[in-house]
């Protein structure tokens, strides 16, 4: 086996391949404000919601976070992302998740509380990206107006991003979105009796 033979071979198919990623790249000319959507049934669509808010600080760029059903517990992204306090909002809006509430009209009245943090937040011009955590649950349950958060979406300022969280994403919302990602269950180690811990689940 010729070593050189094998280096000059893996740089020409290298060479071919960044060519053409080039050109993909050089062919996207748009930008715009992008409503992305992390759903499905696997773990890791907060966090990959609150990953986007940490490049956008890294930016220098503001952020609001919203986040419906859950409760205030203590979390290690929101004390983490909270050090940025000149450039983060962080509303937590929810009672708890439907389960421990077992009050329909609480949570209606919650997330219609949080939807005016949302609203204001959709119209801000300063704010580079807006966090909607476990707002797919609160469109699961009918306890927003469907039609209202898409209208509000579709007006919010060009360049604004929105990142939405929550499994079972409504239909309409995800052809409204830009990017939808479907986090899939593979394994879980809550199934062996793994507890969540503070560092990991939250």
């Amino acid at each position: 086996m010729n070593t050189n033979d094998d280096a000059a071979r893996h740089r020409e198919k290298m060479q071919k391949r960044k060519d053409v990623q080039d050109k993909e790249v050089a062919s996207k000319t748009v930008e715009k404000g992008v409503l992305a959507v992390n759903t499905g049934p696997g773990k890791g669509k907060s966090t990959a919601a609150f990953g986007l808010a940490l490049r956008a600080l890294g930016h220098g760029k503001r952020v609001v976070v919203v986040q419906f059903i859950k409760g205030a517990w203590v979390t290690g992204e929101r004390a983490a992302l909270e050090r940025f306090d000149d450039l983060v909002e962080w509303h937590t809006m929810g009672e708890g998740f439907t389960w421990e509430t077992q009050d329909r009209s609480k949570d209606i009245a919650a997330c219609a509380r949080a939807w005016e943090v949302a609203q204001a937040a959709l119209k801000r011009d300063d704010v580079a990206l807006v966090v909607l955590d476990e707002l797919n649950i609160a469109l699961r349950y009918d306890y927003l107006p469907l039609e209202q958060v898409l209208e509000d979406l579709k007006t919010r300022p060009g360049m604004q991003h929105v990142v939405i969280t929550g499994r079972n994403a409504k239909p309409a919302l995800v052809d409204a979105a830009d990017l939808v990602t479907e986090m899939t269950l593979v394994k879980h180690h809550f199934s062996a009796g793994v507890k969540a811990q503070a560092g990991f689940e939250f």
